[in-house]
């Protein structure tokens, strides 16, 4: 019994220690914007496993340009006659084949959480119209970033794409669904560094408080952002 109880004990320790050091606190300089201070609107989107950012596309382009955010100015160029673009990161075979929970391949699942060094995809879709047509109420943010927020946001998705031989991103071909691509991306899968951390982080950047361990999953991201942050449905 005794061996159970320590066994125990470690284990959570080594779990509140995991919790705190997955802690990232907000920038109140970035977030929220200050009453009359411009801002941006963008959504985080989830379809039960995998978290996106819905952004407009216009500004992306404006912002990416002006700050010289070339691979991401190329990407927003790529998709010019949409209102929006959605953007995801994640292991490259397991989110190209698995679009869906039904689709769930355990094998791809367990290679994609821990062999090390797994390559990565960047997922680029154009939206026309409403960005969130395809979403329920519930899986769906609407954040309000301040614009020195949103540039911040930027460049975190522009060092995500990797940079190909002609100095432009790397196309790798078509998309899961509606006007989409795959580009190759920056940095290795691996449980430590999921998909949704991806996003979790991305929002970090732009001044949002983000707690990783949570938003390992989409549903723990959107109570921690709506805790922490504020955030509310996009319906409302």
């Amino acid at each position: 019994m005794r061996w159970a109880l320590r066994v125990f004990a470690v284990l959570a320790v080594a779990f509140g220690l995991l919790a705190v050091l997955t802690i990232r606190f907000g920038d109140r300089a970035l977030y929220p914007p200050r009453p009359g201070e411009g801002a941006v609107t963008i959504h985080l989107v989830s379809n039960g496993y995998h978290t996106g950012l819905v952004l407009p596309r216009q500004q992306v382009s404006e912002i990416a340009g002006r700050e010289g955010r070339a691979l991401l100015a190329t990407v927003a160029a790529r998709f010019a006659h949409y209102d929006w673009i959605e953007t995801g990161w994640g292991e490259d075979a397991f989110y190209r084949e698995v679009p869906t929970v039904a689709a769930l391949n355990w094998r791809l699942a367990l290679r994609a959480l821990f062999r090390p060094g797994n390559a990565s995809v960047m997922h680029v879709v154009g939206i026309e119209g409403d960005p969130l047509a395809p979403y329920r109420d519930e899986d769906t943010r609407r954040i309000v970033l301040s614009e020195a927020g949103f540039a911040r946001l930027l460049a975190g998705i522009d060092a995500s794409f990797a940079r190909g031989g002609d100095g432009a991103p790397e196309v790798l071909g078509q998309g899961l669904y509606g006007p989409s691509l795959f580009y190759r991306a920056v940095g290795a899968f691996s449980l430590a560094s999921l998909c949704n951390h991806w996003t979790a982080r991305r929002l970090n950047e732009a001044g949002l408080p983000v707690w990783l361990l949570p938003a390992t999953l989409p549903r723990g991201m959107l109570l921690d952002l709506d805790w922490r942050a504020g955030t509310r449905s996009s319906a409302t």
